[in-house]
C-alpha cells in the first residue's frame, strides 16, 4: 500500500472510486471539474498501479480543515486504506497549524475508532454557510458531524 499526493492522472479514477457511492447516498457526486480543481486537497492509496482510495483535506479556515471524498474502491475496505487516508489528512493538518478537524459522515463509528468525538453541526458554521447550503439534502441532511481536536 503506498499513499501519496494526488496528481491530474488520478481525477478520473478519484471520481470512479466517488460514484461507487453515490448511488446508495453515501457520498455526494463531485464532477470531473470540482476534483481537478481539488486535486490539491487528495491523497490516495495506489496499489500496483491502481488507486483503491482517495481522501481529500479541504481548508475552512486558519484553524479549521474538513476531511471530505474518502472513498475506499469496493471489496478493499477493512484493509487500513480508510485509516492510512484520514491519518495522513491529520498529520497533514497537524503540520500546518490546523488545530480542528471534522468531517460529515454516513459512519461515525469509523471516525470515533480514530479519535473523533460526534458534534453538533452548528458548530461549523463556514462548512454551512460555505457548502451545506447548495446541498440537495439541506436543511434536512441526515449525517452526523465528527470533529477532532489536534
Amino acid at each position: 500500500m503506498h499513499i501519496r499526493d494526488a496528481q491530474l492522472a488520478d481525477g478520473q479514477p478519484i471520481q470512479k472510486l466517488l460514484m461507487a457511492y453515490v448511488s446508495d447516498g453515501i457520498v455526494l457526486p463531485r464532477s470531473l471539474v470540482e476534483i481537478y480543481q481539488a486535486i490539491r486537497e487528495f491523497k490516495v492509496v495506489e496499489e500496483n498501479g491502481v488507486v483503491t482510495g482517495a481522501c481529500a483535506l479541504h481548508i475552512w479556515w486558519e484553524n479549521l480543515a474538513e476531511v471530505r471524498s474518502l472513498a475506499v474502491a469496493p471489496g478493499q475496505e477493512r484493509r487500513g486504506i480508510g485509516r492510512t487516508l484520514v491519518t495522513a489528512a491529520l498529520e497533514e493538518a497537524k503540520a500546518m497549524g490546523i488545530t480542528r478537524v471534522f468531517a460529515l459522515t454516513y459512519k461515525p463509528e469509523f471516525f470515533v475508532r480514530l479519535g473523533f468525538a460526534v458534534v453538533d453541526k452548528a458548530e461549523l458554521p463556514q462548512k454551512i454557510w460555505g457548502d451545506c447550503v447548495k446541498c440537495v439534502k439541506f436543511p434536512q441532511c441526515d449525517e452526523t458531524a465528527v470533529s477532532i481536536m489536534l
